[in-house]
């Protein structure tokens, strides 16, 4: 393995970040880390220093790993394992200088213009093509509680062919399933049909809706509107991968007793060791490449 320093600053983060401290812990760093107090996991690692402030935190290295998402309420840093709130503004503060790896960064411009040089994790191909497996593993084992079906044999359709689409609708094909794929644009209606699937151009999604007994949603953006919900089995499963406001219209979905599951952020509730190590390996791509 290439060489590297052997420190790392880590702030706020959810299960995942759990995990990558001890994975990097193993691989002989010291990791300096602040918003991840409830974690008792990381009490009895040697090398691992909880600092009391965040500007300590920091100082250690010039490179500093955030959360993913950064913030969820662009007010705070997405710490489900801090004991206080951590405010942007002093984050910004404690940053300008320093590179900063995270995910899902939705404050970029506040960043920049603080000199904070960010790189963005869920930007880079190779950890977000991995991490489609475990969104799409995990979709599947909704689809299977949620339903009184077996997968196989059932009509499913797969509102959107990017990356989550495509891998989701080979598992889904392996096991199965008749899969049926949406899409708008008429290149991947071609890619559609060259692997196999069903493909149901966006024009035409109205008088195909009544066959499917599950439906899931990778496009954030409302495509199932109130009128559309209407046309829908009475029993359908309809599973929402979309950011707010997702998919769905949800009042119309509640008012003609639509089953939705909106499932957000499946890889840290599926399978956060896979994600951690996921992390882990782009972080050392990343790493490399600033040579640090």
């Amino acid at each position: 393995m290439f060489k590297m320093k052997k420190v790392i600053s880590i702030i706020g983060g959810d299960y995942r970040i759990i995990k990558l401290i001890e994975m990097l812990h193993d691989d002989g760093y010291k990791i300096y880390t602040y918003g991840l107090e409830g974690a008792e996991e990381l009490l009895s690692l040697e090398n691992v220093e909880m600092c009391p402030t965040i500007q300590e935190t920091v100082s250690y290295s010039k490179v500093v790993v955030g959360p993913i998402p950064f913030s969820s309420d662009r007010k705070n840093l997405s710490a489900p394992f801090g004991r206080n709130k951590i405010e942007i503004d002093a984050v910004l503060e404690a940053l300008r200088g320093k590179c900063l790896i995270s995910g899902n960064i939705n404050i970029k411009e506040k960043l920049e213009e603080n000199n904070i040089e960010i790189i963005d994790l869920q930007k880079r191909e190779e950890f977000t093509v991995l991490n489609t497996i475990a969104t799409a593993e995990g979709t599947i084992q909704i689809a299977m509680q949620e339903t009184q079906r077996t997968l196989h044999g059932n009509n499913i359709l797969v509102m959107g062919f990017g990356r989550v689409g495509k891998v989701l609708s080979k598992m889904l094909s392996g096991i199965g399933a008749k899969v049926y794929c949406e899409a708008r644009k008429d290149e991947d209606i071609a890619w559609i049909k060259a692997y196999g699937y069903e493909p149901i151009h966006l024009n035409n999604l109205d008088n195909e809706l009544g066959k499917f007994d599950i439906i899931v949603n990778t496009i954030p953006f409302q495509i199932l509107d109130a009128n559309r919900v209407k046309l829908l089995k009475k029993d359908v499963v309809v599973v929402d991968l979309a950011s707010n406001p997702g998919g769905i219209d949800r009042n119309a979905a509640k008012e003609n007793n639509v089953k939705v599951v909106w499932a957000l952020s499946l890889p840290v509730k599926v399978a956060p060791l896979t994600s951690a190590e996921f992390i882990r390996d782009t972080l050392y791509h990343v790493l490399e490449e600033i040579g640090d």
